[in-house]
């Protein structure tokens, strides 16, 4: 089973992230690349719908085993591609010219909270699963680009709270600070809903492209002209 795959339902291509706690290194970034660009050849498919097929977790972040490999064998060339190809990921989430809604169905901690939010909409399990920045913690910052674009999916007062505390919050929690778009009982729920507001696009690529162009032009400009000098010089690690 690939670590990412996806399939058609009718207008709706539904990303499976397969890598049960989907930890994120090189090959995560290659192959969500790789299925994004897939998706789009498909001229039938109005919105995207990303998920994960572990029952426990949406996405736990960044590979920490990999990542410390390849500290200890000084690739940092393969480092610098993580982190290059993580923002070409999120970058093709927040220019997408179609909706993509992030279902999340378990725990979203780290790198995995941020990819949901390059997504347009977010919908989230109740029963099971947290939503958490532990990079406070951890002794890690975000890239500029990261707190751009997490701002636009959670509102500032949040955002702030969340960033600088490392709490972990769930859906109903989240719901009322609408960064979730819906709040749903159990997993089953979860996607019923999440197809069904999916489905309910029908807008055309070429506006709703330049709609989130034009709304994320600030956003694209800072990955493009800051990140590169955290991610050069790989000022991206752990701090005291």
């Amino acid at each position: 089973m690939a670590i990412v795959e996806w399939k058609k339902d009718g207008t709706v291509a539904v990303i499976m992230m397969n890598n049960g706690e989907n930890r994120q290194n090189l090959e995560f970034a290659k192959a969500m690349q790789q299925t994004i660009d897939d998706i789009m050849t498909d001229a039938e498919i109005h919105a995207v719908v990303l998920t994960s097929s572990d029952d426990g977790c949406w996405s736990l972040g960044v590979d920490i085993d990999w990542l410390g490999i390849q500290m200890q064998n000084q690739a940092f060339g393969n480092i610098k591609d993580f982190m290059y190809g993580m923002n070409t990921v999120f970058k093709k989430l927040l220019t997408l010219p179609v909706p993509v809604i992030a279902a999340i169905n378990g725990h979203a901690f780290g790198n995995g909270a941020i990819l949901s939010c390059a997504c347009d909409f977010r919908f989230m399990k109740a029963d099971r699963g947290y939503f958490c920045f532990p990079e406070v913690d951890m002794g890690i910052p975000f890239l500029p680009g990261m707190i751009a674009f997490v701002r636009k999916a959670i509102p500032e007062y949040k955002f702030n709270e969340l960033k600088l505390t490392g709490k972990k919050a769930g859906a109903s929690e989240l719901g009322i600070s609408h960064v979730i778009q819906k709040v749903c009982p159990d997993a089953a729920l979860l996607m019923e809903e999440s197809l069904a507001f999916a489905r309910a696009f029908q807008k055309k690529r070429g506006i709703f492209g330049a709609h989130k162009q034009r709304m994320h032009r600030r956003i694209l400009e800072i990955m493009e002209t800051q990140d590169p000098e955290y991610i050069d010089s790989l000022n991206l690690m752990v701090l005291d």
